[in-house]
């Protein structure tokens, strides 16, 4: 049973991301023209907001779309290189998304696959800057903690997740 909620958990987190991923894709490539930024400023995002929220409720909001198309921008080959981490929550990308340096994506992106990072523990990473730490230590002294030694959260959590309730159109409850 528990096996078979992992894995919902993690079908339904991985469409979740893969579509937040595809709007962000259409709102640069389509509405965009391929730039970082619209012609006409942001009424292209509260307009699409507006006509998607209608369509799909309140889980299209300006800032959801605003986090949408900067995880494209982000990762443009999210569909390529990005699709076998799908233990990924969307809570995590957008933390990740947010860290300037591509290296240090990488790093945490790896780390939170291997590791099972919950998002609370990867955003102490990023904020306590973890990668630039172990960059200059010796490698004697680089240890990273093993998954046996870090809470995992499992799908009573990610239920719980405001973002994938409203993806799933569930109420709070």
């Amino acid at each position: 049973m528990r096996k078979a909620r992992g894995k919902a958990y993690a079908a339904a987190n991985f469409i979740m991301v893969e579509s937040y991923w595809r709007i962000g894709r259409r709102i640069v490539q389509e509405e965009q023209g391929g730039k970082n930024r619209a012609d006409y400023g942001s009424f292209l995002i509260r307009n699409l907001a507006r006509e998607l929220g209608e369509e799909f409720g309140h889980g299209v909001s300006v800032a959801n779309l605003k986090n949408f198309r900067q995880f494209y921008l982000t990762f443009p080959d999210f569909e390529k290189s990005y699709a076998l981490r799908s233990q990924l929550t969307w809570t995590h990308w957008r933390l990740v998304m947010r860290v300037e340096d591509s290296s240090a994506r990488e790093y945490y992106i790896h780390e939170c696959a291997e590791q099972g990072w919950s998002s609370r523990q990867l955003e102490r990473a990023i904020v306590s800057g973890t990668y630039k730490r172990l960059l200059v230590q010796p490698d004697n002294l680089k240890e990273i903690p093993k998954s046996s030694q870090l809470k995992h959260s499992g799908p009573e959590e990610f239920i719980k997740d405001p973002y994938v309730l409203e993806f799933l159109d569930l109420p709070e409850k």
